[in-house]
């Protein structure tokens, strides 16, 4: 029963119709050119999670929607700048999507919006860097995503997407293990930090790789 109720909810969210046809549609092109599989996908917490993965190219969004079942609703946190040109932003905008100032110290519009994500019990993507990196450690993670499920009491969930995705071949779209921050007690400060960089050295490690010392 608790399932349908769940069912109707997401039929009654005016942006997951548009999001579903516009995921089936993108995944149709990309499936020709550079296919996937998902690697672990159930390892995939059930309800709301904060899913963050590394971020070197514009598809990387798609991918990550992909690894999410079709039932469930990835809402994604974005640079505003891809909100200026209004017929994107308008796009964005009626799929979930919801602008972020990387520049501020705390926009708190995106983070309420955020927690508004969560708290209708959707799946947040984040992308730690904030912004695209063509090696690990380059970029040094911003802790938002931890904050976020720290104050949602919800799991982090570690992704790796590669950087060079082959033509023809299914590249891999790898889910780690859920990180429960809830269970960490009140992080603060440092603390914070050193969780958003721990979370990143997961990530790194699911696609074998190892972050260098003394990020950015």
């Amino acid at each position: 029963m608790a399932d349908e109720e769940k069912k109707k909810e997401k039929r009654r969210d005016p942006t997951y119709g548009l999001y579903v046809v516009l995921r089936a549609v993108v995944m149709a092109f990309v499936w020709l050119f550079k296919p996937f599989r998902i690697v672990h996908r159930e390892k995939l917490p059930a309800g709301p999670a904060v899913i963050c993965a590394n971020h070197s190219s514009f598809t990387d969004p798609f991918y990550m929607a992909f690894a999410v079942p079709w039932r469930e609703h990835l809402c994604l946190m974005a640079k505003k700048e891809l909100f200026r040109f209004k017929p994107l932003g308008f796009l964005l905008r009626h799929i979930g999507t919801f602008p972020v100032d990387r520049e501020a110290m705390a926009d708190m519009e995106a983070m309420k919006n955020a927690l508004n994500v969560l708290k209708a019990g959707n799946k947040l993507g984040i992308f730690p860097e904030g912004t695209r990196s063509t090696e690990d450690g380059a970029v040094s993670p911003k802790a938002g995503a931890v904050r976020i499920a720290q104050k949602m009491g919800v799991p982090l969930v570690p992704m790796f997407i590669p950087r060079k995705k082959k033509f023809f071949r299914r590249n891999p779209i790898i889910v780690g293990d859920p990180i429960d921050v809830k269970a960490m007690g009140r992080l603060k400060g440092e603390e914070l930090e050193r969780v958003a960089d721990e979370l990143m050295d997961k990530i790194a490690a699911l696609g074998h790789t190892r972050m260098e010392p003394g990020r950015a």
